[in-house]
């Protein structure tokens, strides 16, 4: 122990009285946690309030003390937001940096402020709060992201696109009927918002550093100033589980893989070989070297920070799966993930949805891919089954021997003459072109969830009404 610390007067707002000296510098800076959970300044004096309050209606401390405190904490607030407040790393945290300040503004007094409450029922309820805010944000950031793309769909009912398996052209689709697949998905991620948000929505303060408290506190009082739905049923389990920033991470993982998918059907689209859309000056950049170039970085970025979530969910799983109950300070790692990830959906979100607002579509491109790719060959092997009573699989064997007679003579199959169709299969006849049409081919599928440009309208009415009333 250094000595000169040692003769040190040394007193802490929070275990002083335990230690006889301070702690080293490098301790104070490992063991702080201000420089990121400053953040949570306003969910920390919300919550304080909403205990405050309580307290004053259990009696615990006295309506003139309450109102100190509260008048206090307003204070702390209005410097915070307008930047005077001095973050000191020495008080470790965001509860401590408050409290000290209070006993600044009011004296003593603000010491009560933390009877009948830990710091660790105090983290876990902020945190909840943060998330439960969040948690709003990025389901009304969807909402948006999902009206972009329903409008799209309807503009682009009937607008033909080459549908793809392996990256291989498979079966023309329409262009709305693509996009609404993922308005599906960002509903999916919505539910999982929605679902996430009501598991975590119990109220955590009262439960104390594990054991909750001998004083008479009434925890319905703050779960109803902090709108939640109930309070916690366990004190252990309250302070020691971060399974509600795991859900949220988890909830940002699989939106951002969606959203990394969408980015790389961009960057694809938006290749010279397909070239099917073209992409907005304010969401592409240049090169410093090759004047023509127009880089789809927005999209790769988007695509590359999906990376960046999955690997926050990674990281807290790692740190959460070894601790025994109740708190460790491994817990203290748990904001860092989350508001990184919070930050970085709030972008890609915004970014993914500005891009959309701008795109346009090559529709002669997507539908010259799409004729030209014998993508109606399911069609013709259809034909042969409805109208020649042909099982599939000799069908789907004497429509790939077309295809292939096709590809040899540098043709569509609709180009291939019915002399060259009854050479294979003699059966066939001239009825064959209607259903290669490639307009017959998409109204035809006309089946539940199918893209026939019909259904597609019909599907954007009803995705406005479950998604966006």
């Amino acid at each position: 122990m250094n000595d000169k610390r040692k003769k040190e007067t040394f007193s802490s707002p929070m275990w002083g009285g335990r230690f006889e000296s301070s702690p080293s510098k490098i301790m104070e800076k490992i063991n702080a946690s201000i420089d990121f959970d400053s953040r949570l300044y306003l969910q920390d004096i919300t919550a304080s309030k909403a205990h405050v309050a309580m307290l004053i209606k259990q009696k615990i401390i006295s309506p003139k003390e309450g109102t100190q405190i509260k008048e206090g904490l307003d204070q702390v607030l209005d410097e915070i937001e307008r930047g005077s407040f001095e973050f000191k790393t020495s008080l470790e945290d965001i509860h401590m940096n408050i409290e000290s300040r209070l006993k600044e503004i009011i004296g003593d007094v603000a010491g009560k402020l933390h009877t009948a409450r830990s710091r660790n029922d105090q983290v876990a309820t902020d945190f909840k709060l943060w998330v439960r805010e969040e948690l709003d944000h990025l389901n009304d950031a969807l909402k948006v992201l999902q009206k972009t793309f329903i409008n799209q769909a309807e503009d682009h009912a009937a607008t033909i696109l080459p549908g793809f398996t392996h990256l291989q052209s498979a079966q023309p689709v329409t262009l709305g009927h693509h996009l609404l697949a993922y308005v599906e998905m960002f509903g999916r991620d919505r539910d999982r918002i929605k679902d996430c948000r009501r598991r975590l929505n119990e109220n955590p303060l009262g439960s104390g550093a594990l054991a909750g408290t001998s004083f008479p506190i009434d925890r319905d009082a703050t779960t109803e100033a902090l709108s939640f739905d109930k309070p916690t049923s366990n004190s252990l389990d309250a302070v020691s589980d971060r399974d509600f920033a795991l859900e949220y991470l988890s909830v940002a993982s699989i939106l951002s893989v969606h959203l990394s998918r969408l980015a790389e059907e961009i960057i694809v689209w938006a290749s010279a070989p397909f070239s099917f859309i073209n992409l907005p000056d304010s969401f592409s950049t240049g090169s410093s070297m090759l004047p023509q170039k127009r880089n789809p970085d927005a999209a790769e970025l988007i695509r590359a920070k999906a990376g960046r979530v999955i690997g926050n969910l990674t990281g807290l799983l790692v740190t959460m799966k070894g601790l025994p109950l109740a708190y460790s300070k491994d817990m203290q790692e748990d904001k860092e993930p989350v508001f990184e990830t919070a930050d970085t959906l709030a972008l890609t979100v915004k970014a993914m949805t500005g891009m959309f607002e701008e795109i346009t579509y090559n529709t002669d491109k997507m539908l010259s891919m799409a004729k030209n790719s014998n993508s109606n060959a399911i069609d013709l092997a259809d034909w042969l089954v409805k109208e020649l009573d042909k099982p599939f699989r000799e069908a789907h064997r004497i429509s790939g021997k077309m295809v292939r007679l096709a590809e040899k003579q540098n043709r569509s199959l609709e180009e291939l003459s019915l002399a060259d169709m009854q050479n294979i299969e003699p059966a066939i006849t001239k009825s064959i072109f209607d259903a290669l049409d490639i307009n017959t081919a998409l109204n035809s599928r006309n089946s539940f969830g199918a893209t026939a440009p019909k259904n597609v309208i019909k599907a954007c009415t009803q995705a406005r009404h479950k998604y966006l009333k």
